[in-house]
């Protein structure tokens, strides 16, 4: 059953425009505390945790959830800005019932979502989301006075996430001796990113760490990696870290600015993990995933499945195969074995435990993985779209993979985040590459116009 309100990691939309509106909002804190407390419910009474990205609309929209789950009769402990990984882990810390976290990713600051976690720090299911839209239907009704939710703050969140993501390395493992250079995209991981790197000893650079609430992912962070860089060829650093807004993807440098994507870092954390016997059979991408890392993981024996794109669908394939590893091209990488959910921080760190096993740098990690040319372009549209009622996207589609031959791939998608239909062409050669990706995305255009 198709779903009115929840996308692909969550709800989102511009600020201001239904559903991202204070009364939806509260409505929205309304219905899911009824099915939390009717799915979850225990002895004690419910309780919900709330964690924020750093974008001006995390309080208004904190205050609207907070007073809606509080009319449901569930208890509520607010944590602050606070990446989004970092509120799956609290969660299950915590025994909440559920997490929610108040943050549009890696969208402009005028756009606001919000998502969730169950207790187990796992996104929640496809039937969970149907249950709160149908609450969302009813009329609201505050329980009784004696019943209402209580909140408090958590005082120490970012001091237990930090000692959480230095507990994912071993005992002893240092950065000393590394200069990197870090981008917290002024987002949820700018006041702790820095600190996790400096406490295992890394110099560390620092960029995109004063939020001011319309700041967040403006030219900073995992979208737009130009700015970090440059700032890792300036600085003469052996490492550049990007992170987006909130925190649950991460893109790396070399030590000569070169951008490392999801892809990439995929690769070498799953050669590292053969290198040191901890390798499962296989790893999971999705639809997006450049070819070159389907052959460069093969090429080592092991097995690769593709996934819908979205960290449920990759870490639902993870789990029925019994892998650990699994991720996607922008960065949003899941380490099971570690946490339960994409944590950009985590991911960063798998990466440079593999780079000081190797005493090495990154361009050489990644020489066993040829990337096919890919590009990629947004289509914008009105709303959402079912691209399979257009058949004339199908017939344009098979002409260009015909023209692509078999060493390529098409893929049309819409955003599960934002209103546009994504159009991807792979193939080994550059030039051609682009050329009829702006091809397809012209006629794509005039198909849904």
């Amino acid at each position: 059953m198709t779903k009115r309100y929840f996308g692909t990691d969550g709800i989102r939309g511009k600020v201001g425009e239904f559903p991202i509106t204070p009364d939806f909002i509260l409505k929205l804190g309304w219905a899911c505390g009824r099915v939390f407390t009717r799915e979850f419910n225990r002895e004690g009474g419910c309780l919900v945790l709330i964690g924020k990205d750093t974008r001006v609309s995390g309080y208004m929209f904190e205050s609207a959830l907070e007073a809606g789950l509080v009319a449901a009769g569930v208890n509520v402990k607010l944590l602050g800005p606070m990446p989004t990984p970092a509120v799956a882990l609290m969660t299950r810390k915590q025994n909440a019932e559920a997490g929610i976290v108040i943050s549009a990713s890696h969208n402009p600051f005028y756009d606001n979502g919000i998502k969730f976690f169950g207790a187990d720090g796992s996104k929640l299911s496809d039937e969970i989301e149907h249950a709160i839209e149908a609450e969302l239907e009813l009329d609201l009704q505050t329980v009784p006075s004696r019943q209402i939710g209580k909140v408090v703050r958590v005082e120490d969140a970012t001091g237990r996430y930090i000692e959480f993501c230095k507990s994912t390395v071993p005992e002893g493992f240092s950065l000393r001796g590394l200069r990197i250079a870090v981008d917290c995209a002024h987002g949820a991981t700018y006041h702790i990113a820095p600190g996790v790197l400096s406490e295992l000893g890394a110099e560390v650079i620092t960029m995109g760490v004063q939020p001011d609430g319309f700041n967040i992912n403006e030219g900073v962070g995992s979208t737009d990696m130009a700015a970090l860089s440059k700032l890792v060829r300036q600085q003469k650093a052996d490492i550049g870290i990007a992170y987006d807004g909130d925190g649950d993807r991460v893109l790396m440098t070399d030590n000569k600015g070169q951008v490392i994507d999801g892809d990439e870092l995929v690769y070498i954390i799953a050669m590292h993990r053969l290198a040191t016997g901890r390798a499962d059979a296989g790893v999971v991408g999705t639809q997006m995933s450049n070819l070159g890392l389907e052959i460069a993981l093969k090429k080592a024996g092991l097995q690769f499945e593709r996934a819908q794109v979205g960290d449920r669908y990759v870490k639902a394939a993870m789990e029925a195969n019994g892998w650990h590893l699994g991720g996607e091209s922008s960065g949003h990488i899941i380490c099971s074995d570690v946490t339960t959910t994409g944590d950009g921080i985590v991911a960063s760190l798998q990466v440079l435990m593999a780079l000081q096993a190797a005493k090495g740098n990154l361009a050489a990690l990644r020489a066993g993985i040829t990337m096919y040319p890919q590009t990629m372009i947004n289509v914008a549209i009105g709303g959402k779209v079912d691209l399979a009622a257009y058949p004339a996207l199908g017939t344009a589609v098979a002409a260009m993979e015909q023209r692509l031959g078999a060493e390529g791939r098409v893929l049309l998608r819409p955003s599960g985040t934002e209103p546009k239909v994504r159009v991807m062409v792979e193939g080994r050669c550059a030039e051609q590459v682009p050329q009829l990706c702006a091809e397809l995305a012209t006629e794509v255009e005039r198909i849904l116009a």
